[in-house]
């Protein structure tokens, strides 16, 4: 079945177009704009209007894609800055008003499912193996190597959440990335804290901060899923990029080669969160994958329609 996923997410809109067959998919076709749609919302509590069109606009945009590309179902969801804005149900009250789509919000544990089930689809978790996804609002991290994850966690921890909270030089200063690092740290080593033994050979990292880290290492000036997908990232490549990155005004780090001037504002926070959830499990390299929460969502909506949800279990 040709499913379309749409995933309104805290710093990006983002499609998936897939051809699923029972746990695999296929990627016809892949788009993302940075909408920005968790910008200030930690602070004023709401999802600005600006950023709420630009959302909408993109999704139209998918939608007619969608369309044109025979999509037998379409699915949207949003993840952490609904989940938090007081003005999240009225958002897609109007998505549901001018597309006729049932946006679903989805909860920090569900989205960490629906990683696990899209990380899967690309037959790489074999050994017990942690998947991080790093998003604006939140960062899942999930441990398996079957069907159904071991351990799977959402933390109030994202890129644009803590950029804002931290981030106010340009470049960023020595104190603040101090206070971003024990900020993160904190957050992940208080979570595994709670699980003991807690263990994983080998890692798995989707969303656009590998993805850009592994477009820096590979100097791509055009980003390439394709050539992107698989790369091994190690630890030190990304600490040497953290040291790069940071030291860099915003005006040089949107030209650095494989960084999209939308992500430039965000990547460090992006790069410490990454460095410090490979440190907490002891790990040298992750392998960077394209196929996170949209495969998760796509496999899911093919097998369930209407009741998609994270599960692995079809309803």
């Amino acid at each position: 079945m040709r499913v379309a996923a749409i995933d309104m997410g805290t710093n990006s809109t983002r499609l998936l177009i897939a051809d699923v067959d029972g746990e695999s998919a296929t990627a016809v076709h892949r788009e993302s704009r940075v909408t920005g749609l968790g910008r200030g919302v930690e602070t004023s509590g709401q999802l600005a209007t600006e950023n709420i069109e630009d959302v909408y606009a993109a999704v139209g945009d998918y939608i007619a894609e969608a369309e044109r590309s025979g999509a037998e179902r379409t699915v949207a969801f949003a993840t952490s800055a609904v989940r938090d804005a007081s003005n999240g149900a009225a958002f897609l009250a109007e998505l549901r008003e001018r597309f006729s789509l049932e946006g679903r919000v989805i909860d920090g544990l569900e989205e960490a499912q629906l990683t696990y089930r899209g990380a899967r689809s690309g037959g790489h978790v074999g050994r017990k193996t942690l998947v991080v996804d790093i998003g604006g609002g939140s960062t899942e991290l999930i441990v398996g190597s079957g069907p159904e994850p071991e351990f799977h966690t959402s933390m109030q921890v994202g890129v644009v959440r803590h950029s804002e909270r931290h981030v106010h030089a340009d470049p960023p200063r020595t104190d603040e990335l101090e206070a971003l690092s024990d900020d993160v740290g904190g957050s992940i080593e208080a979570e595994l804290a709670a699980h003991p033994g807690l263990r994983a050979e080998q890692a798995i990292a989707v969303a656009g901060t590998p993805a850009t880290l592994a477009a820096i290492e590979l100097e791509l000036e055009d980003f390439d899923a394709d050539v992107v997908e698989g790369h091994h990232l190690s630890l030190a490549a990304a600490q040497q990029a953290c040291s790069r990155l940071a030291s860099l005004p915003l005006a040089e780090r949107s030209h650095v080669t494989g960084v999209h001037p939308d992500r430039a504002p965000t990547i460090v926070a992006g790069v410490v969160i990454l460095i410090k959830a490979m440190r907490a499990f002891g790990l040298e390299e992750v392998e960077v994958s394209e196929r996170d929460i949209l495969y998760g969502a796509a496999i899911s909506a093919a097998a369930n329609g209407s009741t998609w949800n994270g599960s692995g279990n079809h309803a």
